[in-house]
């Protein structure tokens, strides 16, 4: 055997030696934030207000596609996409700035166009048909990553199944949001594992976060073990954290 390939091999060995140990998954149990149903019970179903999550203002963006109605004037009714600046350009009302508004809000200011324009009381209906600007940044060890469209519901299990679900590699307690709030850059670490042993909430996910899976070298050296097993004799247990 080459002397690299033993020295790979030992050096191995003696990190799986230093991670071997009992195996086993926690079992769930009840907490102050979980219930766990035991046994034959059945889950119960949820009530009307566990299927609607809390209310999120839906912004437009750039590129977004919105459809603006003008009652009885159909002249005006157009569907259109917002430019790369944020802005929309119609008859009578001109260029508007509609980054950041709500479809009310640009509705709304859509109207007070019109009324100085001489239409006697506008009434003008904005709806987002598709948005491209309310995403999520997924990155790092997931099967998928990319950008992903963001919901009022989207939690970060929600996202990093949206990406597919974790890699291979992936670390379960290294996983980051980035947000910005009030100019200010932020950043949370969460352990996926534990938000499904119930320990603590799934946290919301929000437009333009950045969510980052980290990497697990003990799992990376375990697949270079994998590649060495023809050598092996024996076989190899390790936790791999």
């Amino acid at each position: 055997m080459p002397l690299t390939r033993m020295r790979k091999l030992c050096i191995a060995l003696a990190m799986v030696a230093a991670l071997s140990g009992c195996a086993g998954r926690q079992p769930l149990v009840s907490t102050d934030r979980l219930t766990v149903v035991e046994g034959s019970r059945e889950l119960p179903p949820p009530v009307r207000g566990d299927l609607t999550a809390g209310d999120r203002p839906a912004l437009i963006g750039p590129l977004d596609t919105i459809q603006v109605d003008v009652f009885n004037v159909p002249d005006l009714n157009r569907e259109m996409q917002v430019d790369a600046s944020g802005r929309i350009a119609m008859p009578l009302v001109g260029t508007v700035d509609a980054r950041g508004r709500t479809a009310e809000e640009l509705a709304r200011t859509i109207e007070t166009a019109l009324h100085a324009r001489g239409v006697r009381k506008p009434e003008v209906i904005v709806n987002i048909k598709s948005s491209v600007s309310q995403v999520v940044t997924v990155d790092g060890q997931v099967v998928e990553p990319g950008l992903y469209p963001v919901t009022n519901q989207m939690t970060l299990l929600r996202v990093i199944a949206s990406a597919r679900g974790l890699s291979e590699f992936a670390r379960q307690d290294d996983v980051v949001i980035l947000r910005t709030v009030d100019g200010r850059r932020m950043a949370g670490l969460y352990n996926i594992e534990a938000i499904r042993q119930g320990a603590y909430d799934d946290p919301p996910v929000f437009a333009n976060d950045i969510v980052i899976v980290g990497d697990s070298p003990q799992r990376r050296l375990f697949r270079d073990l994998v590649s060495l097993s023809p050598l092996i004799a024996a076989p190899l247990i390790a936790i791999l954290q």
